[in-house]
């Protein structure tokens, strides 16, 4: 049975600008006399793991940070921040939840974030998009090393009983589009509003809106 794997917090709902938001909030409480620009931020995004960027970012400035509590603190209001917002599902996400559903596909949310950063992202999204939604959720517990590495697609593929070659990878970012790939899994790239100058050339597409109808043709392996 084909699967739809659909990756970071940012395939079902656009939050990389309340996660930006999140940051300079946490640094604003920790006393850092730090600002993330957009452009800063889009600069940013070619690798995953927030804390991983804090720690680069206090580097390169020689501010001496404990990068972990600040990522925690910045995890903690971007949870807020998606509670106070009115998130929406991307467009053509909960039509290919529903096909997929219909025709009894498999679907997987593959991320490497954290449990509680995704209960608050589907929490907000609920009764659309709920936990319910999905055959299997993949967070930073469930694997040793995080995107772009292929651990988190591998888990959920065994987790479905599923081979590579019958599902695809929806993500939003590099790291997440080179994990799928590493796996073996197709990958549709899927920009946020901030990744969207990305290089996805390992791809098989880049969209801008899901056709349910094209993801269950990849998934399947008819496209």
């Amino acid at each position: 049975m084909p699967a739809i794997l659909f990756g970071s917090i940012s395939t079902l709902a656009d939050t990389s600008e309340l996660q930006r938001q999140a940051f300079n909030q946490a640094f604003a409480e920790h006393d850092l006399d730090w600002t993330w620009t957009r452009d800063d931020y889009i600069g940013m995004l070619g690798s995953n793991g927030g804390a991983d960027r804090i720690a680069q970012y206090a580097s390169a400035h020689g501010d001496d940070v404990d990068a972990a509590a600040v990522h925690a603190t910045k995890s903690r209001i971007f949870q807020t921040l998606i509670g106070d917002a009115d998130l929406q599902p991307r467009q053509g996400v909960v039509e290919t939840v529903q096909a997929a559903k219909s025709d009894g596909v498999k679907l997987g949310f593959v991320t490497t974030t954290s449990r509680e950063n995704i209960t608050a992202l589907l929490d907000a999204l609920a009764p659309a998009i709920s936990a319910d939604t999905f055959d299997v959720i993949v967070d930073s517990d469930s694997v040793e090393t995080p995107k772009p590495d292929a651990a988190a697609y591998r888990f959920a593929l065994a987790e479905l009983g599923e081979q590579a070659g019958h599902a695809v990878a929806i993500e939003d970012n590099e790291g997440g589009v080179a994990s799928a790939g590493a796996a073996d899994v197709r990958c549709i790239a899927f920009p946020n509003e901030n990744t969207a100058e990305g290089d996805f050339g390992s791809a098989v597409e880049v969209v801008e809106v899901l056709d349910s109808a094209r993801v269950r043709e990849l998934a399947a392996g008819t496209a």
